[in-house]
């Protein structure tokens, strides 16, 4: 204990300090827990060579579940889900777990597969998420392979959170064109779609979470926090770290890889409404049992905390 909070606590003895505490405790605003979470593949696909599709396999989904339970998210943004099935059954399980979150958002892009979603225990206000977006290269026209999903939640009457949830394009080559500058473009729609907002409400609080697949100093990055950055509608980067002061969200097991894929992006007016203090990427030792990715953990509060 600091020698202030000690001497304190011998002017006002232990009884009356304690309950001093307790009363200044209750008074600050309680503190929402977001999570943004990839949860590699709970959805049905083919996992191994000419064996028949299967499901997100038991073991990973009941850890995820675990995971999760142990975060209890009020607002969960998740990567790599597939049908709405897929998210019913997820709900239903973390419901089962103690993690009731009753209100849901299902995202996608041009990717039949993976999608976007998002569970919160609070009602979802309005829905704009984007899911035909596409963009030029060469001759081509591609399309935002996960799209971008955007919900607004009323959090108080007075503090409306903007969410919008991304899963840009994998660091995987592919025939239709650079990986990077697919990544580029679909960064660029994001930033796009960020600025449509604040020229509707300059004031937005948004947050724009998910897996970016893409380095700090990657020029995606560099698209979605927009320039000049120390303007009003510049994003910022939220930088988390787990336990240990490590940054790193994602394990690529074949190279024996860590690297920090995923991150969480505010506007200027809301930053100052995250409890970085209390923020984190969530760790456990055996995390590759639920997944490739860790999760990242933001508490966010109605009022702005007084640093």
């Amino acid at each position: 204990m600091q020698p202030l909070l000690q001497l304190t606590r011998r002017v006002l003895g232990p009884a009356v300090f304690f309950a001093l505490a307790a009363l200044l405790s209750a008074a600050e605003p309680e503190r929402l827990t977001f999570c943004s979470y990839n949860l590699k593949n709970w959805l049905t696909m083919e996992r191994s060579g000419g064996l028949p599709p299967t499901a997100k396999p038991e073991s990973e989904r009941a850890r995820v579940v675990k995971t999760l339970a142990a975060i209890h998210p009020d607002i969960l943004g998740v990567c790599e889900i597939g049908t709405a099935d897929d998210l019913a059954e997820l709900q239903q399980r973390l419901q089962a777990a103690g993690v009731d979150l009753p209100y849901t958002e299902l995202a996608h892009g041009g990717d039949p597969v993976r999608r976007l979603a998002i569970l919160s225990r609070l009602p979802i206000k309005s829905r704009n998420s984007q899911t035909t977006l596409t963009y030029q290269i060469g001759a081509q026209t591609l399309p935002f392979q996960r799209g971008v999903l955007d919900v607004t939640i009323a959090v108080t009457p007075t503090f409306d959170l903007h969410l919008l949830g991304v899963h840009l394009k994998s660091m995987r080559t592919v025939a239709e064109a650079d990986q990077a500058e697919m990544r580029r473009n679909e960064a660029r729609l994001l930033r796009l779609h960020i600025d449509s907002i604040f020229a509707k409400e300059p004031g937005a609080c948004i947050l724009s979470y998910g897996d970016f697949n893409a380095q700090r100093n990657d020029p995606a990055v560099a698209e979605i926090v927009g320039s000049p950055r120390s303007s009003d509608t510049a994003m910022q980067d939220i930088l988390l770290r787990d336990e240990n002061g490590e940054a790193w969200t994602h394990f690529w097991d074949a190279a024996d890889v860590y690297s920090r894929l995923d991150y969480c992006f505010t506007s200027r007016l809301l930053r100052p409404h995250i409890d970085t203090r209390s923020s984190f990427i969530h760790s456990e030792p055996d995390f590759i049992k639920a997944s490739d990715h860790r999760p990242l953990v933001l508490k966010i509060s109605p009022q702005p905390i007084l640093k």
